[in-house]
């Protein structure tokens, strides 16, 4: 006998996870399932998956606090992520683009028959599916995520002071803390470019974070100017602006 399958349920409207349920048990001749989890939101579900296996996860798309675009980028961090097949009432969402081998998309109501097909799927997910789901998802994430001990931190965006490359990691800045995400520098400013701003090729600098600009002293005994900084409010730090970046410092003093 065949090991089921660890189901986690990620929907906000609990009708539509009880269905799921439903559907499920339907299935179990078929396919053996185990519901060993529920969620209204993403930021609920990785709460779960802290302290849960779990092979697949049913997800909805359009939810609060963060919706199932922006937990399925969260999920492909996971040391060993789980796989995801939507299940969605809206058919406008780049369904093509979800329609791989890897990973379905579903439309409600879902069939008992069409589900058991994209478990199968599922089965198969390639994490790398992920990097797609980003392409596709036109919004900004409202969180960023930092992988601790095999756990997903959570980092909500309007807390982030700066944005850092240090060498292969990017450090992201909050008043009580630094964390480090395995993310690009150029792809967080692309997605995040009008809430920071990137003052040198190594940082971005979120724009309500900006208390100023002031010109550093040089070292030593040179008098020259050795360039501007910027003052960070509730911060005693300061970043260097690159000289390409001079730009920035006009804009903020208009």
């Amino acid at each position: 006998m065949s090991v089921p399958l660890q189901i986690l349920i990620v929907d906000d409207e609990a009708p539509a996870r009880n269905r799921l349920r439903d559907l499920l048990t339907d299935c179990a001749a078929e396919l053996p399932t185990t519901v060993v989890g529920e969620a209204a939101n993403g930021v609920q579900a990785l709460q779960v998956l802290e302290h849960t296996a779990v092979d697949v996860v049913l997800l909805d798309i359009r939810m609060p606090v963060m919706d199932g675009l922006e937990l399925a980028q969260h999920l492909g961090r996971l040391d060993t992520p789980p796989a995801v097949v939507f299940a969605t009432a809206y058919d406008s969402y780049a369904i093509q683009a979800f329609e791989l081998s890897a990973v379905d998309y579903l439309l409600k109501p879902v069939r008992s028959e069409r589900l058991v097909t994209a478990l199968r799927k599922a089965q198969a997910l390639n994490p790398a599916t992920t990097a797609l789901l980003r392409q596709h998802h036109s919004e900004a994430r409202r969180f960023l995520s930092a992988c601790e001990r095999g756990r997903i931190l959570l980092v909500p965006v309007e807390e982030v002071i700066y944005l850092r490359a240090e060498q292969k990691y990017v450090a992201a800045r909050t008043f009580t803390h630094t964390y480090l995400l395995d993310e690009s520098l150029i792809n967080l400013e692309q997605e995040f470019g009008e809430t920071f701003v990137r003052v040198h090729r190594n940082s971005l600098v979120a724009r309500s974070a900006i208390e100023g600009f002031v010109i550093r002293p040089g070292e030593g005994e040179s008098t020259e100017p050795a360039g501007w900084v910027v003052l960070l409010k509730g911060l005693d730090e300061t970043l260097p602006v690159s000289r390409r970046q001079y730009a920035v410092i006009r804009q903020f003093k208009r």
